[in-house]
């Protein structure tokens, strides 16, 4: 009796990966990039390579759109990006704070002509560098820059990259950990990238209105 041959396990079938993550290059990823940036939301000059400035866009256009904060272009990101989801703005010209979607929106004619990821204080108790106890609170308000340090710079708040200073020792200054939630013990972070940018092209200079809701 001749014994039947083994039925071969079939090969799984292995579907490709659509989505867009961290570490991705090529085409799709530049178009991504140009997409992005023509809606506002920067992250230098878009080279086909899905980097840290590229994560803080998707993070920041996924606050903007109410989507899950994880820094992947799956499907849903991918329709908010074609539908050209934008926040808008309050201000006529300055610098809104958005503390609940942690945005912060350069503002130019009644529109957001910048969207960055930033991120606020994150209402826990911690210890100054002075040693004393506060709360990490970012106060809501209309204020004015009224300081500005080319450099770094350390308050009781931690270590600032070029601050400006808006209110007291609160300030919006690089750092180089900007997650996608509130973080910082009331200073508005952005990314050493960012506030170099914004420094460079001067984009809040003394007087500029900040207002933060």
């Amino acid at each position: 009796m001749t014994t039947p041959s083994p039925t071969p396990t079939p090969t799984p079938t292995v579907k490709p990966r659509t989505s867009l993550v961290y570490g991705d290059r090529g085409e799709k990823v530049l178009a991504l990039q140009r997409r992005l940036s023509g809606l506002g939301y920067w992250l230098g000059t878009p080279d086909g390579s899905f980097g840290s400035l590229t994560q803080q866009a998707v993070f920041a256009f996924q606050k903007a759109a109410g989507l899950a904060r994880d820094g992947v272009v799956g499907p849903r990101t991918k329709r908010a990006l074609e539908d050209g989801i934008r926040p808008r703005a309050r201000l006529e010209n300055g610098v809104e704070i958005d503390l609940e979607r942690q945005l912060l929106l350069i503002v130019r004619d009644g529109r957001a002509s910048m969207v960055l990821n930033t991120s606020t204080g994150n209402g826990e108790e911690y210890t100054t560098t002075r040693g004393t106890r506060a709360l990490a609170t970012t106060p809501k308000g209309s204020f004015t820059v009224y300081r500005a340090v080319d450099g770094p710079l350390t308050n009781s708040l931690g270590q600032l990259w070029r601050p400006r200073f808006f209110n007291r020792g609160i300030a919006v200054h690089g750092s180089p950990n900007i997650p996608p939630y509130a973080a910082s013990h009331g200073c508005a972070r952005l990314s050493n990238a960012a506030i170099n940018m914004i420094w460079a092209a001067d984009l809040m200079p003394i007087g500029t209105r900040v207002l933060v809701r």
